[in-house]
């Protein structure tokens, strides 16, 4: 019956499992742990990583406006009634309650619960295109936008330091596919991160930057509307960034980049924002129902539809939207944050034998960095462009960021900016810290040194 507790309910704590660290999974564990007794329940995150990603601001991270540590939430310091588990999910059994976790270094194990709660999030969808695995990058994640940053100022020195001109294009031209938020939030803010650079490269000039934006449909930032997207695109090219429209990246193999309409050129740089997919794992659950698309199917309550004990939120869960009848919510972080809300309140209810909500939120609207005072905005219909929309960017996610901590950080980074220039230093060669010892000991060794030092890789 709706509202009344699972028969399995004990006078034992019941045991909460949340698989995933995200908006969904992060903002779910906070509210449970801020409003459930330790004698109602207890409650254990598992994810791979030890920290939440606030992604809206990756691109800023990226370009050197926010410290990257700012733009992340360590799970153990805000989840402090939780166990933090980190390791990935390799499969869940509903029928037995137990999921199978694969930990970060050791064995894989078998975790009991009582509830457990789907928030795994989404991946990266990519396609089978020659040299994309090799030559190609994300931008989902704080270390992609770290090592982005670190790849542009590289390149820059690359160019400013060769006297081979074809070397010189090569590392001057950066392909970012896909014109949704990630990809063109991120071109917009490494292109004005590399112009600003140039300043201290007096043998290049910014005519010599060639940013690419490659998009299959016929327009970009379609979530702010056909008009405003048609003006981020003239923005964009105003900037001197080849916009390519209804063209597709046929391959890429060793840097050479080849795209639908013809164009062949060579880049070090090639960034792959075209979409996300409910993460694979999901399709390793036996017990929970999966729609076509591999998302787990969730009623309007956010319980798992047909089955007691399960629940889901965020990118990897088909909920209905009782704002549109016969559609889904769709896959961002403002349905995310907003769904873990009244999931944490539910499974309250569902302890406590209350009545529980259905979640309705109508869409709020988007906005859109395109660099440093620069912006696209539709919200609530009201359309913004220019220094107000990029005002009202950063006002709202600086709002959604978790923790006082972590906004404070933020607001003084941005303060800290109004009176010094971004660094322009690449630290590359942070991803080889062991280089320049292994060489000093000897090229015989380094494959044990390297062996000691990363054992998860045995």
């Amino acid at each position: 019956m709706r509202g009344m507790p699972s028969s399995s309910s004990s006078r034992s704590p019941r045991r909460i499992l949340i698989l995933g660290g995200g908006y969904a999974g992060l903002y779910t564990a906070l509210r449970l742990q801020s409003k459930l007794r330790p004698d109602e329940a207890t409650i254990t995150v598992v994810d791979p990583r030890s920290y939440m990603t606030y992604q809206p601001f990756l691109p800023e991270a990226s370009a050197g406006s926010l410290s990257p540590r700012h733009v992340v939430v360590p799970l153990r310091r805000v989840l402090r009634r939780c166990s933090v588990i980190n390791g990935r999910v390799a499969g869940v059994d509903h029928d037995r309650k137990v999921a199978r976790i694969e930990p970060v270094v050791g064995p894989e194990f078998d975790l009991g619960y009582d509830i457990v709660v789907s928030a795994l999030g989404s991946v990266v969808r990519t396609l089978p295109i020659p040299g994309l695995a090799d030559e190609g990058v994300g931008f989902k994640t704080i270390e992609e936008a770290i090592y982005l940053r670190n790849q542009v100022l590289n390149c820059l020195d690359v160019a400013e330091s060769t006297t081979d001109e074809s070397r010189r294009r090569r590392a001057l031209s950066f392909v970012f596919v896909g014109g949704g938020y990630a990809g063109v939030e991120a071109l917009a803010e490494l292109e004005d991160l590399a112009r600003d650079a140039m300043r201290y490269y007096p043998a290049l000039s910014p005519r010599d930057l060639h940013f690419v934006l490659v998009e299959a449909t016929d327009r970009i930032l379609p979530e702010v509307g056909p008009d405003m997207g048609e003006y981020t695109a003239r923005q964009l090219s105003e900037r001197n960034i080849d916009v390519r429209l209804t063209t597709r990246l046929e391959s890429c193999e060793n840097g050479v980049v080849r795209l639908s309409d013809g164009t062949t050129f060579e880049s070090d740089t090639i960034v792959w924002t075209a979409g996300v997919k409910a993460n694979p794992v999901m399709g390793t659950f036996t017990g929970l129902p999966l729609d076509d698309e591999g998302r787990l199917i969730c009623r309007a309550d956010l319980r798992v539809e047909d089955v007691e004990d399960a629940w889901g939120a965020g990118d990897a869960c088909a909920v209905p939207d009782l704002t549109q009848p016969g559609k889904l919510t769709a896959p961002n972080a403002q349905h995310a944050v907003r769904q873990a809300r009244t999931l944490a309140d539910n499974i309250i209810a569902t302890l406590r034998g209350a009545p529980l909500a259905d979640y309705r939120h109508s869409y709020v609207g988007s906005v859109a960095s395109l660099g440093l005072h620069k912006g696209v905005a539709q919200v609530y219909g009201i359309k913004l462009k220019g220094w107000p929309a990029w005002f009202m960017h950063r006002t709202y996610h600086l709002s959604r960021v978790p923790t006082l901590n972590r906004k404070i950080r933020v607001v003084a980074d941005w303060t800290l900016a109004l009176f010094f220039k971004r660094e322009i230093v690449s630290l590359g060669s942070i991803s080889m810290p062991f280089h320049e010892f292994e060489v000093a000991v000897g090229a015989g060794d380094s494959g044990s040194i390297q062996e000691r030092r990363h054992p998860s890789s045995r």
